[in-house]
C-alpha cells in the first residue's frame, strides 16, 4: 500500500459522507452566508455556513476549516465572526473577492459541542481510530459537496485554516488531489521534535493519530501536496511550534517543492506567537488572488 493510500485510511477518507438537509437551510442575519444543515450517516446534524458571490461566471471556492483554541462554542461561526487568534473575520472578505466559501462545525465544536473532545477522542482511540481522522473524513465529504455545486469552478478550490484548521487543511490537501491550493497558519512542525521537547502536550488530544509517525513525518505529509500551491504562515514565538520543529518540517517540505519552488510560499513572523499577523493576512489574500 502506498503512503497516500495509508494516509487515506488513517484520515478516514470516504468514511463520513454528508447529506444536505434542504429543509434546514436558512439565512444568517449578519451576512450573505446561509446556515446549512448536513446529516451524517449516524444521523447527527452538522451545521455549516455557505456563501457564494453574485455573478454568472464560475466562481473559485474556499473550504474554510475552523480552529480549536479551547473555544468549543465558536466552531463554524469563525468564518462569520473570527476568533482571538485572527485579525478579524475572513469569510465575508473572501466572498467579496469572488470566492464561494463553506465552513462546517467539526466534532465537539459549535453546535456539536454537546460531546466533548476528550469523550470523542478516547472513544476513537480505543477503536484504533482518531478524532482527527473523523474530522478529515468529514472535511473531505464537505469538499465533495462544494465540488459538486453549480457555479463552482471545480479546478479552483482551495483550503484555509489556522491552528487546528491549518493541520487539518494540509492533511486533507495531501490526500485530496482535486484541491488546487492550501493556505495554513500557525500549526506546522515536525511532530517527533515536538515530542522530544514536550511541546506536543500543548496540542489537543484530537490530534493523536495512532501509528502516524511510524509511517511518515508531518513535513512529508504536507509534501504530498506538491506541486500544487501551498502557503505556510508561522510565528517564530509560537510555543506550539518551536523553531527547530518548524525548521525540520520546512526542510522536508522544501525538498518536495525542489522542482517547483515558486509554488511554495513561506511567511515567518519573527516576533509573532500563535496568531495571525496583519502581514500574514495580506499575504494570504494575495496568495488566494491567483487561485
Amino acid at each position: 500500500m502506498t503512503l497516500p493510500d495509508q494516509l487515506k485510511e488513517l484520515f478516514e477518507i470516504d468514511h463520513h459522507p454528508l447529506v444536505l438537509r434542504p429543509d434546514r437551510t436558512r439565512p444568517t442575519a449578519e451576512s450573505t452566508f446561509q446556515e446549512l444543515m448536513f446529516a451524517s450517516t449516524s444521523g447527527e446534524d452538522i451545521r455549516a455556513f455557505f456563501a457564494a458571490p453574485d455573478g454568472r461566471s464560475l466562481a473559485p471556492a474556499i473550504l474554510y476549516i475552523h480552529a480549536h483554541g479551547d473555544h468549543y462554542d465558536i466552531g463554524a461561526r469563525e468564518v462569520l465572526d473570527g476568533r482571538p487568534a485572527l485579525q478579524g473575520p475572513l469569510g465575508q472578505t473572501l466572498v467579496g473577492m469572488g470566492f464561494a466559501v463553506l465552513c462546517i462545525d467539526l466534532p465537539s465544536f459549535g453546535a456539536r459541542a454537546d460531546r466533548t473532545e476528550s469523550d470523542l477522542a478516547k472513544a476513537a482511540l480505543w477503536q484504533g481510530k482518531s478524532l482527527a481522522g473523523q474530522m478529515v473524513g468529514e472535511l473531505q465529504a464537505a469538499f465533495e459537496w462544494l465540488h459538486a455545486q453549480e457555479g463552482i469552478d471545480q479546478t479552483r478550490i482551495g483550503v484555509f485554516g489556522i491552528s487546528m484548521g491549518a493541520t487539518l487543511g494540509y492533511w486533507l490537501a495531501a490526500v485530496e488531489p482535486r484541491l488546487a491550493a492550501v493556505a495554513h497558519l500557525c500549526c506546522f512542525a515536525d511532530f517527533s521534535e515536538l515530542i522530544r521537547t514536550g511541546a506536543h502536550d500543548l496540542h489537543g488530544i484530537y490530534l493523536t493519530v495512532p501509528g502516524l509517525l511510524t509511517l511518515t513525518s508531518n513535513g512529508k505529509i504536507a509534501g504530498q501536496i506538491a506541486p500544487r500551491r501551498q502557503f505556510v504562515g508561522i510565528g517564530d514565538q509560537d510555543p506550539l511550534t518551536p523553531a527547530l520543529a518548524v525548521d525540520l518540517a520546512l526542510s522536508e517540505l522544501r525538498t518536495a517543492y525542489v522542482d517547483c519552488p515558486k509554488n511554495l510560499t513561506i511567511y515567518r513572523s519573527p516576533a509573532a506567537g500563535h496568531q495571525e499577523t496583519p502581514g500574514m493576512r495580506r499575504a494570504v489574500l494575495e496568495f488566494f488572488k491567483t487561485l
